[in-house]
């Protein structure tokens, strides 16, 4: 088996309002609601929101809120990416660091989400392994 890309992953959120506020607000992201789900859409990946533990079926074993570290690539320069979000109000949990992705080095800064969720920011430097 070779595994090509990510779909989708699953965030549970106390507060979906909040959540959308920060996803759709702060990030950009497109909000969509299918068959009763709701999924945050940018380029060609999605993430699902669950409003509650285990919402629908089959979930993760233990679902919580505020249990996922993930990152996004950002367009542009980093330094762009902290002064957007300090803009918008978005404290900075850990500033510019140096990190290895999935492609190589990078340069890392975390924020949380309304669920306390540790998102990360990257702009590759040495694009590669």
């Amino acid at each position: 088996m070779k595994i090509k890309n990510i779909d989708h992953f699953v965030i549970t959120t106390e507060n979906l309002e909040k959540c959308l506020d920060f996803y759709v607000g702060v990030l950009g992201m497109e909000h969509v609601v299918k068959e009763g789900r709701h999924g945050l859409y940018f380029g060609t990946q999605k993430i699902n929101i669950h409003t509650r533990p285990a919402e629908f079926l089959p979930a993760a074993k233990y679902p919580t809120y505020g249990s996922l570290d993930f990152c996004f690539i950002v367009e542009g320069k980093l330094e762009d990416t902290i002064k957007e979000l300090e803009e918008k109000g978005i404290p900075i949990e850990v500033g510019i660091v140096p990190k290895n992705g999935a492609c190589g080095r990078m340069r890392s800064v975390y924020v949380r989400d309304p669920d306390f969720n540790l998102v990360e920011f990257s702009e590759y430097y040495l694009p590669s392994r």
